[in-house]
């Protein structure tokens, strides 16, 4: 997502604040060690699980088992919302991602998207591509997901905002 729409809610925010930057909350997407993923059960229950994700070409990524459950709920309803950020109450910046994880298998972009993991986490996330997915040196599948946004949000903290990033429409 390049160069949204940047929007502060001034209901939210403290008076006189500026709106968080785009640069700022992709620089926290960027280096963000854990991430936190909501997705829906097939009943309506919200699932929520912490994970490691990759901020790459405009789109948050992250990997699931096939068969944990938020693989089986994304099967049902794709819509999530992604969060990152601090956990502390008056200074640091948390973001928020929402929008609908789909499948990556082309096997060119999972192939950038494993050496991707391997440099961000310095080896400690090593992949190899094969069948639409990521196979770990143990025989482990990892399917791949994007999560492209259709809305990300800022909370920055210490002087106190809210900010919402949407992407520009298609010219």
């Amino acid at each position: 997502m390049n160069d949204p729409v940047t929007t502060l809610d001034a209901r939210f925010s403290e008076p006189g604040a500026a709106p968080t930057t785009w640069q700022a909350a992709e620089e926290v997407l960027e280096n963000a060690q854990l991430s936190w993923l909501a997705t829906v059960r097939a009943d309506g229950r919200p699932h929520v699980t912490p994970l490691v994700a990759v901020w790459f070409d405009g789109a948050l990524h992250f990997t699931t088992g096939p068969e944990e459950q938020k693989a089986v709920n994304l099967a049902v309803n794709p819509n999530v919302v992604v969060t990152t950020g601090t956990s502390t109450w008056d200074e640091g910046l948390d973001v928020m991602v929402e929008g609908p994880a789909l499948r990556v298998t082309d096997p060119g972009t999972l192939e950038r998207l494993a050496a991707a993991w391997r440099t961000k986490w310095a080896g400690q996330w090593e992949y190899e591509v094969g069948d639409g997915a990521f196979r770990n040196d143990a025989g482990g599948v990892a399917l791949v997901f994007a999560v492209d946004p259709v809305k990300v949000l800022a909370f920055g903290k210490g002087t106190f905002t809210h900010t919402r990033h949407v992407p520009r429409p298609a010219q």
